[in-house]
């Protein structure tokens, strides 16, 4: 059972301690009518490793498997031991049911995302940064995107999905797996994106700085946590060449936000509306925020001169949480 605990001054509930959870399986989502088996290790900043196998059958189902245990960042600490993925309510959630899941094994290695669900993009302006598909590197089966990010802003690119934000609804569920190739640096950066109609048109982003991930609210550049040292404490450093689970929760019928890293949530990076001082009073300056999201962007834009290889894989979105497999 997951462990609550008042947060001090928020007037809300956060986790707290070890984390044991069911989460939903979205492993093969290419709904192809193929069987597929897929296996992965990955390792945690603990030194700790966790490995899980998951079996796709024609329907796009899939049911895994994970065992293991390892320590994120300087606030959170997972842990896992025979959990079957399971989503909302207990059962497995159906991939084909899903607005947004690709886990990207009909593309073709060396070339883009599927253009019929994705397409590339750098707003404003464009540069050196670069986007393909990658066959020696995945988290399930033999493919991933490789986005080759840049550092400064007009390097920035990345791949966007227009339609699957409008048939989930207001309150947005998303997951993807990560791999960093190198550590978050000190400066200003996003991996994630998302349009917001109701700011007028400017960005939702979830990103680093200052070492650990971040949201940044583009149009008063809000971030969330604080960038104080009682902020930045209580979110996470992903560790690099490991694939990490990140999952949000974006409301856009009350403007609150959850994160989660590897299943455990990020207290940090939690909006609960209450302000809480050094951590989201910056945030919360902004009153009767209510997002309304149109996109989803994934890849590389740096605000400092920092470059990055970065990989996705298993990309989700939908209505319930949809968990990690």
């Amino acid at each position: 059972m997951n462990t609550l605990s008042k947060f001090p001054g928020r007037g809300g509930l956060r986790l707290v301690g070890p984390l044991a959870l069911a989460c939903s399986v979205l492993a093969g989502c290419s709904g192809d009518g193929s069987s597929s088996t897929s296996a992965s290790t990955a390792s945690g900043s603990g030194g700790d490793s966790a490995t899980s196998a998951s079996t796709t059958g024609a329907g796009g189902n899939a049911a895994s498997t994970t065992s293991g245990s390892g320590t994120t960042g300087a606030a959170t600490t997972g842990s896992s031991s025979g959990s079957t993925s399971a989503g909302t309510g207990g059962m497995p959630m159906n991939c084909s049911a899903l607005p947004l899941c690709d886990d990207f094994e009909a593309a073709t290695a060396g070339g883009p995302p599927s253009p019929s669900t994705w397409a590339i993009v750098s707003p404003n302006c464009g540069g050196t940064g670069t986007i393909a598909v990658d066959d020696t590197v995945a988290h399930s089966g033999t493919r991933s995107v490789k986005v080759t990010g840049k550092g400064g802003y007009c390097n920035h690119v990345f791949f966007v999905n227009t339609t699957a934000p409008a048939a989930v609804g207001k309150d947005i569920y998303g997951r993807y797996y990560l791999r960093l190739g190198g550590a978050l640096g000190d400066a200003h950066n996003t991996l994630m994106t998302m349009k917001d109609t109701a700011d007028n048109g400017k960005d939702l982003r979830l990103g680093g700085q200052k070492s650990v991930m971040i949201w940044n609210r583009e149009s008063d550049d809000a971030t969330l946590p604080e960038l104080s040292p009682t902020g930045a404490g209580l979110s996470v450093s992903p560790t690099p060449q490991a694939w990490h689970c990140v999952e949000f929760l974006v409301k856009g019928s009350d403007g609150q936000m959850q994160t989660w890293l590897d299943s455990v949530e990020v207290a940090g990076l939690h909006e609960d509306g209450v302000p809480t001082p050094d951590i989201d009073g910056q945030w919360l300056n902004k009153a009767g925020w209510k997002p309304s999201l149109a996109d989803l962007k994934l890849g590389w834009e740096s605000y400092g001169n920092d470059d990055m290889t970065l990989w996705f894989d298993d990309v989700a979105l939908g209505p319930a949480r949809i968990g990690c497999n």
